[in-house]
C-alpha cells in the first residue's frame, strides 16, 4: 500500500505537522527526507531497510559518499541533500551557542561540541573562546593527532586566546574510540594550559572529552 493510501494520522509528514518531529521514529523521519520509495517499496519501508543495512541512523548520516550511494534508492543528489541538511544543523547549533551564555546553556554547548567532534576519525583538540560574560567568541581547532605535550603547544594556545580577546576558555577534544575516560596526557596538558593561561588572566572553565558520551573535567574535579 502506498503511503498516500494510509490514514492521514499515520503518514509521516502529516504526523510531523500535527504532533511534532519528536513523535516520529527514525524510519519515519528518514522517509520524509527520502520523499519517495522505490518500485514496490514505500518510503517508510525503504527507510527501515536502510537503517537495518547501516545499523543506525547516525551511521547512515555519517557514511561516505561511496557507501551512501551504493544503496538502492540513494544517489549523488540525495547525498548532496543530506550534506546540506547536516551543515544547516551544524550552523544552527553554532548560531544558537553564539547567542547564548555558555555557562547557563550547557546542553547547547555540549550539543555543539558533539556536532563538531564526535564523528571525526582522528583526535582534534579545540577551544571555545569566551568573552567576559561567558558568551562564545569562536570555536578554534588547535591541533590534530594524539593529545600530548608535543601536539598542543601552550604558547600557541595563549597566542590564539589573546588574539580572540578571550576572557575564558573551554577546551574540548574527541576520543575516536568512543571511550571518554581521560588519559594521563589529557590531564597533564590541561594543567599546563591552565597555568599558562592564568599568567595572562584567562580562565579555563572546563575541558570536555567527546566520545559516544561526553565527560567534563569540572564534574570529575580535574580542574
Amino acid at each position: 500500500m502506498a503511503i498516500t493510501d494510509w490514514p492521514s494520522e499515520e503518514r509521516p509528514r502529516e504526523k510531523l505537522l500535527s504532533r511534532g518531529p519528536a513523535a516520529l521514529s527514525d524510519a519515519e523521519l528518514l522517509a520524509i527526507f527520502l520523499r519517495t520509495g522505490i518500485k514496490g517499496t514505500s518510503a517508510v519501508a525503504l527507510a527501515r531497510q536502510l537503517l537495518s543495512s547501516f545499523g543506525s541512523l547516525r551511521a547512515l548520516l555519517m557514511s561516505s559518499q561511496a557507501e551512501f550511494c551504493s544503496h538502492k534508492g540513494l544517489g549523488n543528489a540525495k547525498y548532496a541533500q543530506l550534506q546540506a541538511v547536516l551543515e544547516m544543523a551544524n550552523r544552527h547549533l553554532s548560531e544558537e551557542i553564539k547567542r547564548s551564555d555558555c555557562i547557563t546553556s550547557p546542553a547547547d554547548t555540549m550539543a555543539y561540541l558533539r556536532s563538531q567532534l564526535r564523528d571525526q576519525p582522528h583526535e582534534i583538540f579545540a577551544c571555545l573562546m569566551l568573552d567576559n560574560r561567558n558568551r562564545v567568541i569562536a570555536f578554534r581547532e588547535l591541533s590534530r593527532g594524539t593529545i600530548d605535550g608535543a601536539s598542543v603547544y601552550p604558547r600557541e594556545v595563549v597566542k590564539q586566546a589573546l588574539a580572540d580577546n578571550a576572557a575564558a576558555v573551554i577546551f574540548a577534544h574527541n576520543h575516536p574510540s568512543g571511550v571518554c575516560e581521560p588519559s594521563d596526557a589529557d590531564i597533564n596538558i590541561t594543567q599546563r594550559l591552565t597555568k599558562a593561561l592564568a599568567l595572562v588572566d584567562i580562565r579555563v572553565l572546563d575541558h570536555v572529552i567527546v566520545g559516544e558520551e561526553s565527560l567534563c573535567f569540572s564534574e570529575r574535579g580535574l580542574l
